[in-house]
């Protein structure tokens, strides 16, 4: 989730748990921990396939940040004990508030698409759980109002009372965009199977900014897969069209050990297509049709006509963006209305018009 969600939850748990104990400081120290994991985004890779795997990795292990809310607690504890020995500056209070504030950061991560490797060092698929967009106001706004509130106010018992409130109203949207999830994945699939299709896996994603229109994609047997868009009020079968995964066109990869670790963070979700002479590299699961936000160009043909495999880049895709306001106008109408369909044939030949590969990785 973006810096602001996470910064509030943070500080709406300590304030919570440590309100009474820290007072506002408790508001403030709890945005500051929650924000810890994302440390790493400082660490530079040689390549952007590096610096988006390697992300939520160590920092956001469940192991690490058990062993840094122990750490911290005890620190809190010690020094708390001998500056203020009346406060209630004990232990396994200041860990279970430390705890939940660090490990809350992946957990909720985890709940978008990107991946998290919860269970670092080892090397399980990074978890995505698919249930709300990386930027939702739905979930943001009540942490945020609650925060202020006992910022203005202090963390009284209102404001605790408030921002109680608010963590049980976020925990259950969570719970609310899983049942999504499992209901356009249903849809879609039974909507194939009244076609003839029995799809060999399914996977559903929110589009942007909320959790009621969902991308879904299929892989099926043939190797290719189905694209479409399913809103819970849909009441008509969601529009969607075929493509190819044109996976043969990875042999020249297979080798490659940064194609064989994007292929395990993404659980391998992979398209491939050649544009112009460079062999591109899509992660399906992020983006809208045709806008995809990782992409990258890591192979090319030399003047033999020989593929060479080469350092990856991000590949632009033709200088668009998924967030600009024609899209997401169509996107927003689209949640209520079935009809027009999106343009999801016109967004995806997008992606086939040459653009400029770029080093940039953030």
């Amino acid at each position: 989730m973006d810096s602001i969600t996470q910064a509030v939850l943070g500080a709406a748990l300590q304030g919570t748990l440590l309100g009474r104990l820290q007072g506002r400081r408790a508001l403030v120290y709890g945005a500051a921990l929650a924000t810890v994991p994302d440390l790493d985004v400082v660490i530079h890779y040689a390549d952007p396939v590096s610096q988006m795997t390697y992300h939520r990795g160590f920092s956001h292990s469940i192991f690490v940040l058990t062993g840094v809310a122990l750490l911290l607690a005890w620190l809190v504890a010690w020094i708390g004990q001998r500056r203020r020995p009346d406060a209630g500056y004990r232990w396994p209070r200041l860990f279970v508030a430390f705890w939940l504030v660090l490990v809350t950061h992946p957990l909720l991560d985890a709940f978008t698409v990107y991946g998290t490797q919860l269970f670092w060092p080892l090397t399980l698929t990074p978890l995505s759980w698919a249930a709300v967009f990386i930027i939702d106001p739905i979930y943001t706004l009540p942490l945020l109002m609650a925060v202020a509130y006992a910022f203005w106010r202090g963390p009284g018992r209102r404001a605790r009372g408030l921002m109680t409130a608010a963590l049980i109203f976020s925990t259950a949207y969570l719970g609310f965009g899983l049942a999504g999830r499992m209901t356009v994945e249903q849809r879609f699939e039974q909507a194939l199977q009244a076609q003839g299709v029995a799809p060999r896996e399914v996977r559903a994603m929110p589009m942007a900014f909320n959790n009621l229109l969902w991308r879904v994609l299929a892989k099926t047997e043939d190797g290719g897969y189905y694209e479409g868009v399913s809103s819970l009020f849909d009441r008509e079968p969601p529009e969607m069209h075929y493509l190819s995964l044109n996976a043969p066109l990875a042999k020249v990869l297979q080798d490659d050990p940064l194609y064989t670790r994007l292929r395990w963070f993404t659980d391998d979700w992979l398209r491939y297509d050649v544009v112009g002479s460079t062999l591109v590299v899509t992660d399906l699961r992020m983006g809208i049709p045709g806008n995809y936000n990782f992409r990258f160009a890591m192979a090319r043909r030399d003047e033999q006509g020989q593929w060479q495999v080469e350092t990856p880049s991000r590949w632009r895709d033709n200088g668009t963006s998924m967030f600009n306001g024609g899209d997401l106008a169509l996107i927003g109408r689209r949640i209520l209305d079935q009809h027009p369909p999106l343009p999801l044939q016109a967004w995806t030949a997008r992606a086939m018009t040459p653009a400029a590969a770029s080093g940039v990785s953030r």
